[in-house]
């Protein structure tokens, strides 16, 4: 029997739900507090941190109740929200429901915890987090440009739609009839370039960090990959925390949510689109770098420049991904189309970049 007491916690912005499990009983002892310092201080006062442990669910309070209880010398873990085991049939969701089920699924062993970052570590994350909002941002607000545009019967004259410098500087010569039609074009434009300043000096503040420790070295070893610039670099780091809690390539790849789901039973097996779990960001920016394998491989411009320095094995475990991603991005679009292919193409070089980063300078599997 399980000697520690094991205590369940559904955070809220205003209250915790509590579930104490004692050792030795299935009883579980209820109650909601205030969701404040003092109270969690109150709460663990009666309990040993050698004998007690706590958990939680992440979400969007983040991590600051799990700091509070450590500094008070307790462990406390934040779950997974998205692996806790649950059961089809009971359709009543509560507080002390979700609380009395994390207390018993914790004693039980049955729940995955995140890890969970530093204070700096999610500072920096965070500042690069904010830096892909902005970009969403510009994109709704290049959009709305167009539609005004269209809605006006403007259409650019160059040979392609896709917004360019040629683009912009057509945009900023456009005028209408009305001039309240020219007001709102204006402030359409204002608020793209405002969004495009934010990104260049976020950019920069970024590209500041990545060039001092603890970041530099990581950084620079990172960009040795074609297609990896300093930015996505830096979300990589940022988004992975520590590369050596992965045991193997695969898992890795498990964590960027770039594996194909699988649906077997009997002797039929089935694979089907990518699960999308884990690291949205992360995955992100691995699809997007892919891209770059659609090209024959070549050691030229700012690649070669980021080699520079490095070891003869590391450059040559650049080239072999290359090599090998792009022969698997020329051997899927074949098949399956580019898109097809530069997704699988993103889980591979997800593989490259864990050998990387944890020197197994292997050919990834």
């Amino acid at each position: 029997m399980n000697k520690c007491t094991h205590i369940g916690l559904d955070v809220h912005k205003d209250t915790i739900a509590v579930a104490v499990l004692r050792p030795g009983t299935t009883e579980v002892d209820e109650r909601v507090i205030p969701n404040t310092p003092e109270a969690i201080r109150r709460l663990l006062a009666r309990h040993d941190p050698a004998a007690t442990r706590l958990c939680y669910e992440a979400g969007p309070t983040g991590y600051d109740t799990q700091r509070t209880i450590a500094a008070l010398g307790f462990d406390c873990d934040v779950i997974a929200p998205s692996m806790i085991p649950r059961r089809s049939g009971p359709r009543v969701k509560t507080d002390r429901i979700d609380a009395r089920n994390l207390a018993r699924l914790h004693r039980a062993g049955e729940l995955t915890s995140v890890r969970v970052p530093g204070a700096a570590e999610e500072a920096v994350r965070d500042l690069i987090r904010v830096r892909e909002e902005v970009k969403c941002d510009r994109q709704v607000a290049r959009q709305r440009i167009r539609s005004f545009l269209l809605r006006y019967g403007c259409r650019y004259p160059g040979p392609r739609g896709a917004w360019s410098s040629r683009f912009e500087v057509w945009a900023r010569a456009v005028t209408f009839d009305e001039p309240l039609a020219n007001e709102a074009f204006q402030n359409l434009l204002s608020a793209c370039f405002i969004r495009d300043a934010h990104l260049a000096e976020m950019g920069r503040r970024i590209e500041e960090i990545a060039a001092i420790e603890p970041f530099a070295t990581d950084v620079a070893r990172l960009s040795t990959l074609c297609g990896i610039s300093t930015l996505s670099a830096m979300t990589i780091l940022a988004e992975t925390c520590g590369f050596s809690r992965f045991a193997d390539a695969g898992s890795y790849m498990g964590f960027t949510g770039l594996t194909p789901s699988e649906h077997s039973s009997g002797a039929s097996r089935h694979q089907g689109s990518i699960t999308k779990t884990g690291d949205r960001h992360i995955r992100c920016v691995l699809v997007e770098s892919a891209w770059a394998y659609r090209h024959a491989p070549a050691v030229r411009g700012k690649l070669r420049e980021r080699l520079e320095g490095q070891s003869p094995e590391v450059v040559a475990y650049s080239w072999t991904a290359q090599v090998r991603l792009n022969a698997t991005y020329r051997r899927l679009a074949a098949r399956k189309g580019a898109h097809t292919a530069v997704v699988a193409t993103a889980r591979e070089l997800s593989g490259f970049v864990w050998g990387l980063m944890t020197g197994n300078l292997g050919p990834a599997r």
